[in-house]
């Protein structure tokens, strides 16, 4: 992992470089729209480092994206924008055990509810640092192209 001040987000597969982009990482099996994209808030990820009592930065959640101040959770099922890109919130991301073993740190209870959100990308855009996050609606992202009635992206609840 390493940051970056900016990249691109390429509809239908994510960061471009990323290891889920290019076809590999650990869930790779998993259905696409469920992995294009990661996104963790900064604030969250501070508090569960001072919850379990551990160095823990936001590369080291292994997410794409770090937020500052968005509510992720309500964004799953919504279309929404970062910078110029079109993203669909497709479910919530909790950590799993191959990240406690990448850490070393029990992260699994403490981030249940602030692992962030995993999102499909629809519209690409390049992005950097100080993007604008924001929710997009219906009709603005129809007008972007977006698949919508029965062909919108139906998130999953976990």
């Amino acid at each position: 992992m390493r940051r970056v001040p900016t990249g691109l987000l390429v509809a239908g597969a994510g960061l471009d470089g990323d290891r889920y982009a290019l076809g590999g990482g650990t869930w790779a099996r998993y259905p696409d729209l469920d992995k294009q994209l990661t996104l963790i808030d900064r604030d969250e990820v501070a508090a569960v480092a001072a919850e379990v009592g551990v160095q823990l930065t936001p590369g080291d959640t292994r997410r794409n994206l770090v937020t500052v101040g968005v509510d992720l959770p309500a964004l799953v099922g919504r279309w929404f924008a970062v910078g110029d890109a079109l993203l669909f919130g497709m479910k919530r991301c909790p950590p799993c055990a191959h990240l406690e073993r990448l850490t070393g740190a029990k992260l699994v209870k403490a981030m249940l509810h602030r692992g962030g959100i995993n999102a499909a990308v629809f519209g690409g855009a390049e992005i950097a640092d100080g993007a604008v996050v924001r929710p997009v609606s219906h009709d603005e992202a129809a007008r972007r192209g977006a698949p919508v009635g029965a062909d919108r992206p139906v998130p999953r609840r976990v």
